[in-house]
This record gives C-alpha cells, sequence and structure tokens, in this order.
C-alpha cells in the first residue's frame, strides 16, 4: 500500500481513536442507505473494525465503483477480526412512521443485530439511534470516519443487491439499474404502469398518484 493511501486511512481514524482515548474499545460505525429512494427498503449497518485496521481504498461508498464496492464488502464480510450487522425497514413500515425514523430504525436493528455489541458509536449523520450505547453523531461522517465508511458500503452492496432480487419480481420499472432512485426512466414507468407494491406511497410522486388514480387495485 502506498504511503499516501496509508496517511489518508490514518487519517480516517481519528474518531475512533478519539474515542479509545475515552477508554472505549468495542467501536461501530453506522450508516444507512436508501432515504432518498421512491422504491424499497432503507438498510443500515454496523461495523467494528480491529484497532488500527486499514483496508485499501476504503471510502464512502459514494466514492466507489460498483466493481470497487463489491471488492471492499467481500474483504470486509469474509474477516473473521470484523464484526458487522444489517438492519432493514421495509417499505410498509417507511410508510408508516416516515423516512426519518424509518432510517433510525434500520440504524438500531443494525446495532442490535451484533453478536457482541459496541460500546461506543459513530453514526453518519446528526441524530443517534434510541440504544443505551453512548456515542456520536458525525454530519458526513461516511468521508470521516473508517468505520462509518465500512458500514456505508456493506449496507449500499446489500441493498443493492435487494433492489436487484426485486427487480425479476417487478421487472416492469428498471430496479436493477436505479435502486429505486426517481431517474427518468424509473419516472416514466411510474407513468406507465402505476405504481407496485414497493413504491413508498407517502412519496411524491406516488402519493399524488395513489391519491388520484382510478383504478389502484391495478398495481402489477
Amino acid at each position: 500500500m502506498k504511503k499516501a493511501e496509508i496517511s489518508r486511512l490514518k487519517k480516517l481514524l481519528f474518531y475512533e481513536e478519539k474515542a479509545r482515548l475515552q477508554g472505549f474499545q468495542q467501536i461501530a460505525g453506522v450508516d444507512e442507505v436508501g432515504r432518498g429512494p421512491l422504491a424499497g427498503p432503507v438498510v443500515a449497518a454496523c461495523c467494528i473494525l480491529p484497532a488500527n485496521y486499514l483496508l485499501e481504498n476504503l471510502n464512502d461508498s459514494k466514492q466507489a465503483s460498483v466493481i470497487e464496492r463489491e471488492r471492499l464488502y467481500t474483504a470486509l464480510s469474509t474477516d473473521p477480526k470484523i464484526q458487522y450487522g444489517v438492519g432493514v425497514v421495509e417499505v410498509v413500515e417507511i410508510d408508516r412512521i416516515n423516512i426519518l425514523q424509518a432510517s433510525l430504525f434500520a440504524m438500531q436493528k443494525a446495532v442490535s443485530s451484533l453478536s457482541q455489541p459496541p460500546d461506543y458509536l459513530l453514526v453518519d449523520g446528526n441524530r443517534l439511534p434510541k440504544t443505551d450505547i453512548p456515542g456520536e453523531a458525525v454530519i458526513g461522517g461516511d468521508g470521516k470516519s473508517l468505520s462509518i465508511a465500512a458500514a456505508s458500503i456493506i449496507a449500499k452492496v446489500t441493498r443493492d443487491r435487494m433492489l436487484e432480487r426485486l427487480d425479476e419480481e417487478y421487472p416492469l420499472y428498471g430496479f436493477k439499474k436505479h435502486k429505486g432512485y426517481a431517474t427518468p426512466e424509473h419516472l416514466r414507468a411510474i407513468s406507465l404502469y402505476g405504481p407496485c407494491a414497493i413504491h413508498r406511497t407517502t412519496f411524491e410522486p406516488i402519493k399524488s398518484f395513489c391519491n388520484y388514480s382510478d383504478t389502484p387495485s391495478t398495481r402489477p
């Protein structure tokens, strides 16, 4: 690994090292993906990296290509020294409690799924999920903390794979390509076929379509 990459990765351990100086050992990064799409679940991941863990090119999932994310996911998910958990909140619950609460609930589920609970959380964003575990919310944390970056990779790849499977069930919408986001292609499909069972009915334009459609029972 080149010196510049080692230096970059070590800078991303700032929050983890700060927590260790306070006496915490099991420090978990937490992140979610899927707040913005019109369809599909919101997925969160929680990841505990070993102290001073460095994985080449580990970064915010949005900064990595599909191939690179898959490589990083494999490295993280198959390393026995790494603990990780995933939390999924489906569309029905998103519509019931709203996307913010669903995102926090997914994070809570991800933390709870760990076999060994962390003693400190580093969470991407400005809010902590409801747990008894102390932690810090870090705005833009997936680009500032290695643990959060690892969680972002796991959450992103997990959700992308879920949408690829859902594409087989609902082939009219192109979920494999756009993963539920409001692309022109996706919006055209909604206008042609109406929303399907995994569309979020509290999100526009799905909400308006459901309110004004004469035939809501004909969803594909």
